[in-house]
């Protein structure tokens, strides 16, 4: 990055803190297969996690910022707190409070597990609009489509597995067994995603690459991909690669238990990221994506 960029982030720590902010120091962090991402420390100490990318869409560290502002506002689990963002030169940066790393504490899952229930819970309480959210985010670097539905069945065929299943043909992953199988789930999705609750806030995208473990040994969840939905829905993701303690499960089915089928819808909702990772990153995710279309077809 040029001098440019890092005066105008040192510009929005000043904003955002109200102190002056000088660069002492950068180091390379984790931060995932899209964006650049980097700790500074200032000369008086503070530390910052900056993502940066001069290639993604203009909104996308917006939509993040929205998304860690909409879990913040549940009070049911931490989340970085944002100190700014912005562009300059072409590069979009987006500025976070560093999460230093600790050993999970021996009830982490257990306490991932109630607080997810509790902001599923406390979300439901607050919101009557529907399923969807306030602007289309994204999940990795795909757009996900979040127009307002009064149903949540319309939603999710529309702007869930119609939107992957529609990509997949684009980019060429879809032959006819494949399109044969998809109309077929399609069509079958009325009796099998029966939603008798109100919409809950969920994170999105709750892989085990999204949450981490502060000093303290609690959960923090990073980059989410909000929107609000059969609660359900969450656990598509959590179930795709593990990590998640069977512990986590429990305490949230004890906080709150799932209805009685849940495996099932699970199973489609899992489907939604495997069509994700399958148009993002190719044809090894789509046998997965076939066998659980044929589960259901």
């Amino acid at each position: 990055m040029n001098g440019g960029v890092y005066s105008a982030i040192q510009r929005s720590i000043e904003d955002a803190t109200g102190a002056e902010a000088r660069i002492d120091s950068r180091s390379s962090a984790s931060g995932g297969c899209i964006n650049h991402a980097e700790v500074i420390e200032l000369v008086d100490g503070r530390r910052f996690f900056i993502k940066t990318n001069s290639q993604c869409p203009a909104d996308m560290f917006q939509r993040e910022a929205q998304g860690l502002a909409a879990l913040v506002g549940t009070r049911a689990i931490r989340v970085p707190e944002v100190f700014g963002l912005g562009e300059q030169s072409g590069t979009l940066f987006l500025i976070l409070e560093v999460i230093e790393s600790g050993q999970k504490s021996k009830s982490f899952f257990e306490t991932l597990g109630e607080q997810l229930a509790n902001m599923h819970r406390t979300s439901c309480e607050r919101h009557a609009e529907g399923y969807g959210w306030e602007d289309d985010n994204y999940l990795g670097s795909t757009v996900q489509k979040n127009s307002w539905c009064d149903k949540w069945l319309e939603f999710w065929k529309e702007h869930r597995l119609g939107f992957q299943f529609e990509l997949a043909r684009k980019n060429g992953h879809a032959d006819s067994r494949f399109n044969s199988l998809a109309d077929k789930l399609m069509d079958k999705l009325d009796g099998l995603l029966v939603c008798d609750e109100p919409p809950a806030l969920i994170h999105g995208d709750l892989w085990n690459g999204n949450y981490m473990v502060g000093t303290d040994g609690e959960p923090v969840l990073i980059d989410p991909a909000v929107y609000f939905a059969d609660r359900e829905a969450e656990f598509g993701m959590t179930t795709l690669f593990g990590g998640f303690d069977g512990r986590f499960y429990d305490a949230y089915n004890a906080a709150w238990p799932l209805a009685d089928g849940s495996e099932d819808r699970i199973a489609v909702y899992r489907l939604y990221h495997l069509l994700n990772h399958l148009n993002l990153f190719g044809a090894s995710y789509r046998q997965d994506c076939v066998s659980i279309m044929q589960r259901f077809a």
